[in-house]
């Protein structure tokens, strides 16, 4: 474990392996302990790198409203200050979208991204015909935003997991760990949703990034992941789409093995 001062703050990162260049990038409430399950895998042929992003655990806090775009700074700090580039991203959730906005913003870091259900809202919303899909997404994360608003970070984490990530009932089938990183980092998420871009993305940006992008999915979570899985997909020129069975919204949590299997092939082309 060390630290790493980029883009103005100090993030808390963890390197193992030796090879080309991985960088791991987690979710809205959640910190880079999410991947310890699949860094053994990486790490036999890779030089794998989870963080927590700023804000987040053992990460430095600054106190001030922060967007998306600083983490996509964070991020190809991160990537340049530990020599890793081009490296392959992976992000999970929010995670992927800062990995999007990063290969539209800085292609010349990446050899490749592999990105799970973004949750592109805002795209969503401005299709005509996939309005209500986002309307509908839109009222359940107010729903947590307004127990955000209120100082009840455990009652919206749990609302967080049930309506908007996971499922109903999902809450107390993770670790209790997990559930205790969630709440911690409960107000990182109402910072993110105070950010009127967190949630969009330049598709026209998007367009130009030539690499390999792995776009996935898993079958048993909301519908509303892959329609925004599709949009991206007809966006980039190397897009390729695969689906989990059963895995939900974070298969590096419910399948390590197969996360693995899917994604280390395609870091090492």
């Amino acid at each position: 474990m060390a630290e790493i001062r980029v883009n103005g703050v100090a993030l808390h990162y963890e390197a193992r392996g030796e090879g080309p260049g991985v960088v791991l990038v987690h979710g809205s409430w959640s910190d880079g302990d999410s991947w310890a399950r699949v860094m053994p895998g990486l790490a036999e042929s890779t030089t794998v790198v989870t963080y927590d992003r700023r804000g987040h655990s053992r990460s430095e806090d600054l106190l001030t409203q922060g967007s998306v775009y600083e983490d996509a700074a964070d991020l190809a700090g991160l990537i340049e200050g530990l020599g890793l580039a081009p490296a392959y991203v992976c992000g999970n959730s929010y995670g992927a979208l800062i990995t999007l906005r990063l290969a539209s913003a800085r292609p010349d870091l990446l050899r490749g991204i592999s990105v799970h259900e973004p949750p592109g809202m805002s795209l969503l919303l401005a299709d005509p015909e996939l309005r209500s899909v986002g309307t509908a997404l839109a009222g359940r994360i107010a729903a947590v935003r307004e127990l955000l608003e209120q100082a009840e970070s455990a009652a919206a984490a749990e609302l967080f997991v049930e309506t908007v990530a996971f499922g109903p009932g999902a809450w107390a089938q993770l670790p209790a760990p997990v559930r205790h990183t969630f709440v911690r980092n409960a107000p990182t998420f109402l910072d993110e949703l105070r950010d009127p871009d967190a949630l969009d993305l330049d598709l026209t940006a998007l367009a130009r990034f030539s690499e390999p992008a792995l776009l996935t999915q898993s079958d048993d979570s909301q519908p509303m992941y892959g329609e925004v899985l599709d949009i991206i997909d007809l966006t980039l020129p190397k897009a390729e789409r695969h689906l989990y069975m059963g895995a939900g919204h974070a298969p590096h949590l419910s399948q390590p093995e197969e996360w693995v299997q899917v994604v280390l092939p395609r870091a090492l082309e």
